[in-house]
């Protein structure tokens, strides 16, 4: 089945949809960033939004963004794994690129030999501990305007 066509370069309604799209070189490095957010974080849901996988427990963790998935009318090489609570993650060794965004930083990947899963994997585990804590501080909030 052909994907639709709309805003983006494509539209997907299923991620095997998304993963017959994609160029081989952008494939295997989706198919190593899903099972490293898969086997880091068990239980954690994948849901495709803008036509890509993103990641949750409660609000967002993550996304993997492959570049060949426009954002807009531009699309680029390699795969984008972004962290959706980014500026609050530690990043002592700088590892992510902040560009011009506030709250979303990533790291851009162009073949899968510079996919670190041991960073990586330390970094999901904080992201998912802070998804974990922005959930708390809502319901608390929540909880504080009813009394």
């Amino acid at each position: 089945m052909e994907p639709k066509k709309q805003a983006q370069n494509v539209k997907f309604d299923t991620v095997s949809q998304l993963l017959a799209f994609l160029p081989e070189v952008q494939l295997e490095m989706l198919e190593i960033l899903r099972a490293l957010i898969f086997d880091t974080l068990p239980g954690i849901k994948e849901k495709l939004s803008f036509n890509v996988p993103f990641y949750s427990q409660h609000k967002g963790v993550c996304y993997i963004w492959p570049g060949a998935v426009s954002w807009g009318n531009k699309t680029w090489q390699g795969v984008e794994f972004g962290f959706n609570y980014g500026h609050l993650l530690a990043d002592e060794m700088n590892y992510l690129e902040r560009g011009n965004r506030k709250q979303v930083y990533n790291k851009r990947f162009l073949a899968a030999k510079e996919i670190n899963h041991e960073i990586l994997a330390a970094y999901l585990l904080e992201a998912a501990e802070i998804d974990e804590l922005v959930r708390r501080e809502k319901l608390s909030n929540q909880r504080k305007r009813k009394h």
